[in-house]
């Protein structure tokens, strides 16, 4: 039997055959194929108000266009008023201005009026939702004093700040601020015990207390509130403008409805919705980014 070459006498060892390596080229997707989902969505969340739209301004149509009819029909509507729509920014001294003016006077109102009610209500509701002894004694009056209609506070401010302007900012000020220290307090008193339990053994301060636990914990609720609060707040200052008279939305729909203009009040009214849903669109945006993600949207 032939016995076995050592390792070192066997033949020189083959070479491995080198492969080529081949880039595969990326297939991008198509400009369809990233925009489509896109466009899905887009059109899922637009297509069906518009439909709707379009439906209810044919019956309007439908209804309003025969003889005798007491409202406008919406091609009237937009006869009536295309100067108004399409020149929102003349300016004709006094009340004859555009709309744009109108709504932006309104809007400081209810900046100013919405803005205090948001520091006052958070700083109460923090209040009752820590103290047993507080919300005892507070929550029983914010419950009755939230059921008083805006425009029976108008009459009293008017007597105490003799004066149109700080009168509907307390108006826009004590109406929004009842659901903003009502979810607060329920926000703080949902706090989780266990969190409680930490800040004791660490020994925070109250302060930092309220920036790391309190704060962070209540932020989805509080915003909740404010969403409440501003569209309460622009409820609340047209309702306030018709009393007060100047420039502003609320006076614009009362004075053309003192000219027999129905159609300017109807574009008045299409305009105040638009601006109540951008600013709830608005705060429910800021409270996204501020609670990250965790508010109701």
């Amino acid at each position: 039997m032939q016995a076995l070459k050592p390792a070192a006498e066997a033949g020189p060892p083959i070479a491995a055959a080198e492969a080529d390596v081949v880039a595969l080229p990326l297939k991008r997707p198509s400009l369809a194929e990233r925009c489509g989902p896109v466009f899905s969505a887009a059109s899922a969340r637009v297509v069906p108000p518009l439909i709707v739209l379009a439906l209810l301004l044919v019956v309007w149509e439908l209804l309003c266009a025969q003889a005798g009819s007491r409202l406008p029909p919406p091609s009237k509507v937009l006869t009536d008023t295309w100067d108004f729509i399409v020149d929102p920014f003349y300016d004709n001294g006094g009340i004859d201005k555009g709309a744009f003016w109108h709504i932006a006077r309104s809007l400081s109102r209810v900046a100013v009026g919405f803005a205090l009610a948001a520091v006052v209500g958070i700083a109460l509701g923090v209040l009752v939702g820590q103290s047993t002894w507080a919300m005892r004694g507070l929550d029983p009056i914010f419950q009755v004093l939230r059921t008083i209609p805006p425009l029976a506070w108008l009459p009293l401010s008017l007597a105490g700040f003799r004066d149109a302007q700080p009168s509907a900012i307390f108006v826009i000020f004590i109406t929004s601020i009842w659901p903003v220290i009502i979810n607060t307090s329920v926000g703080v008193r949902q706090i989780p015990q266990d969190y409680r339990n930490v800040a004791a053994v660490i020994r925070l301060s109250w302060y930092e207390f309220f920036w790391k636990i309190t704060l962070p914990a209540t932020v989805p609720y509080i915003f909740t509130g404010l969403r409440i609060g501003v569209g309460l707040s622009w409820l609340a200052i047209v309702a306030a403008e018709m009393l007060i008279g100047g420039v502003g939305i609320g006076f614009f729909i009362w004075d053309a409805w003192n000219s027999s203009r129905i159609s300017d009040i109807i574009v008045a009214l299409t305009y105040i919705g638009l601006v109540g849903f951008l600013l709830d669109r608005l705060i429910a945006a800021l409270g996204h980014v501020v609670s990250r993600g965790t508010s109701a949207s």
